[in-house]
């Protein structure tokens, strides 16, 4: 059986990107895995790590499992905890690096390690977040964003999507359309039936303001907006709008694959807490599969062994798992 060829941006260097992949190595040995890095900063923090860290030079003929690194240097030396923004733009070198081999039919799909934006604003590079960068760079019009993890039970999927990404909760309400909720509706559906395996998807939809409006009483957007989008989306597995203060009971999860959330901080913080580090997050909407962890670089962390690598593990883990589901192969 052909296995999977995934590309790895290890993210911020002076974070706990370099940590994760460390300490996943054998995890990621599993695929064809290749990280696209500055070797010499993995040596490094595997040294303080005190982890051996057996990865190759990347060989693009060679198709078997096993690690490898993609040589992506680093202009300037980079030391744990102690971010420089003089290398932001290999950051994103590596990142366009991994996108542009999935879109080239080098890699099968793109894993994303943790970068921090403020530092890549700092260097001058155009950059609001993986999402929106990959969405730009691949020409695709509508992404997506999913967080996929479980509930405290450890039974239940807890799947989250967004329908507005990284933008001021002043803009929210604006940026909330019938449109826009037609299109992330559309890519969401498709997204759980090809990548996830669900033929029938039914997805709650969160109102936009409390209570889901109570008909007009607390706004008309979900009135006007959210609950016309639904009816206009005509199918029965789509829901709403329900109230985002009960929508998370287990009861009512129980009869969905996903909830569409209308903004960032309302949707993300109930998945992170029901599992925080063992979270997926996945990119709906591109034209190839992209997976990334589900927290930050932790500077105070990098370095220090402490860093839990599960999210990379399990995003790494989704990845192979949804490149198999689209190429038609059997699941291991």
């Amino acid at each position: 059986m052909r296995c999977p060829k995934l590309a790895v941006s290890v993210g911020e260097p002076a974070g706990i990107g370099p940590d994760i992949v460390i300490k996943a190595a054998r995890e990621l040995s599993r695929f064809n895995t290749v990280l696209l890095a500055d070797p010499r900063v993995l040596r490094e923090r595997a040294e303080m790590l005190d982890r051996d860290f057996p990865a190759g030079s990347y060989d693009p003929g060679d198709r078997a499992r096993g690690l490898s690194v993609a040589h992506m240097p680093f202009a300037h030396p980079c030391r744990a905890g102690r971010a420089d923004a003089r290398n932001a733009p290999a950051v994103l070198a590596a990142l366009e690096r991994g996108a542009k081999g999935c879109l080239s039919g080098e890699f099968d799909a793109l894993v994303t390690g943790p970068v921090n934006k403020a530092l890549m604003r700092k260097a001058g590079l155009d950059f609001m977040g993986h999402t929106e960068y990959l969405a730009r760079l691949s020409g695709a019009p509508m992404p997506v964003m999913l967080l996929a993890g479980e509930t405290g039970s450890g039974r239940t999927p807890l799947r989250v999507a967004l329908a507005t990404t990284h933008i001021p909760l002043s803009a929210v309400p604006g940026a909330v359309t019938r449109e826009r909720l037609a299109a992330v509706l559309e890519v969401l559906v498709q997204g759980l039936k090809r990548d996830f395996g669900i033929e029938k998807p039914r997805v709650a939809v969160l109102g936009l303001n409390p209570h889901a409006g109570e008909g007009g009483e607390l706004g008309a957007e979900d009135r006007d907006v959210v609950a016309r989008a639904i009816a206009e989306f005509g199918d029965p597995g789509v829901t709403g709008p329900w109230p985002a203060d009960t929508a998370f009971t287990r009861g009512n999860l129980a009869g969905q694959d996903a909830v569409l959330a209308m903004y960032h901080d309302q949707g993300l913080p109930v998945v992170k807490h029901a599992g925080f580090g063992a979270t997926v997050n996945v990119t709906l909407g591109l034209p190839f599969v992209r997976t990334s962890v589900d927290h930050g670089t932790a500077f105070d962390l990098a370095g220090t062994g402490k860093a839990d690598e599960g999210s990379l593990v399990q995003a790494v883990e989704a990845a192979a798992r949804m490149v198999r589901r689209r190429s038609g192969l059997p699941q291991k």
